[in-house]
């Protein structure tokens, strides 16, 4: 080992590290927009500048690599998105999820009550409530969150728009045509399903603990839509009391939690939860607040291996 050797390895070294971290990445950079990208209104960037007040970029990034495969995830991140971006807010911890895209994904009275307290909308949140910061910095936050993802996002703001007005005014009409009114949207063949797994007290134990997780915030803990939440969302949650009576299938239970409703503090929780899970809060809440369930009743079919169904080969 010499002195020349030594300084040849670790100029070879820092050569390297050179390469990697600052001359390759280097070479991404861009000064030409992407696309989707348009200047911020004067309500984003007041947003924006709270975001970062406030260290939301600690918690929340904002790019989406081509191996995630989550919220958001419908477009990879381009060099183009940020160039406007001083400074850019990529961030580098998902303690919660990432917000590139996040705009439209829900309407914007969900986020009011999200930022006053994230329990009201997701029951099992870590994140800090920010209802010390007053409703008008709020609604900036909101601005801004509904702002990510650009034209992409004011796609998506338009139709919530057009639809919270269709289901602001489906609220008026009265809880009966409301109901029918939301449940006309759902596709025929999922009207007529039934919920294909039987009624156990391990499904509805299931069911009960997923309902705590995800919905008791908006619907409350009776099935009667006043949740927390509920004071700051129109229309309102929906109060499944109200559906006993009437026909209501496992399968219009699983088509609206699974895609959502859109105009309505509703998320769609396709991407979060399995089938079974929402079969198993479906068929909770079909039994619990309800008051009837249409569970294991579906055609002949071969069953699931774990199932100890009557009337079929073993």
């Amino acid at each position: 080992m010499t002195v020349a050797l030594i300084i040849a390895g670790g100029l070879m070294l820092f050569g390297a590290v050179l390469l990697i971290v600052v001359i390759v990445p280097w070479t991404t950079i861009t000064d030409k927009p992407s696309a989707l990208v348009r200047p911020r209104t004067a309500p984003e960037q007041e947003g924006r500048a709270i975001y970062i007040a406030n260290g939301c970029t600690y918690c929340h990034t904002q790019f989406v690599r081509n191996i995630d495969w989550e919220h958001g995830a419908e477009r990879i991140a381009r060099a183009g998105d940020y160039v406007e971006e001083q400074p850019h807010l990529l961030g580098s911890e998902r303690t919660g999820p990432d917000l590139s895209q996040e705009g439209g994904e829900h309407p914007d009275d969900w986020h009011v009550a999200h930022f006053v307290n994230p329990r009201y909308t997701r029951p099992e949140s870590i994140m800090p409530a920010f209802e010390s910061l007053g409703m008008r910095k709020i609604k900036a936050l909101v601005a801004y969150k509904q702002s990510l993802g650009f034209q992409m996002a004011d796609r998506r703001m338009e139709r919530q728009r057009y639809w919270k007005k269709l289901t602001l005014d489906a609220y008026a009409s009265g809880p009966v045509d409301n109901v029918e009114w939301l449940h006309s949207w759902v596709p025929e063949g999922w009207r007529a399903l039934a919920d294909p797994y039987p009624t156990t007290a391990a499904g509805l134990t299931r069911g009960k603990r997923i309902y705590e997780s995800f919905c008791i915030g908006c619907h409350g803990p009776v099935g009667d839509g006043m949740g927390p939440a509920e004071a700051f969302l129109a229309p309102p949650p929906l109060n499944f009391t109200i559906l006993k009576g009437r026909s209501i299938s496992g399968g219009i239970l699983y088509y609206q939690i699974m895609n959502g409703i859109t105009g309505t503090a509703m998320p769609y929780f396709k991407g979060e939860l399995e089938s079974e899970k929402i079969w198993d809060v479906g068929n909770y809440v079909a039994v619990t607040f309800i008051g009837q369930s249409d569970a294991g009743t579906s055609t002949r079919s071969i069953p699931a291996s774990y199932e100890n169904q009557k009337g079929v080969p073993r």
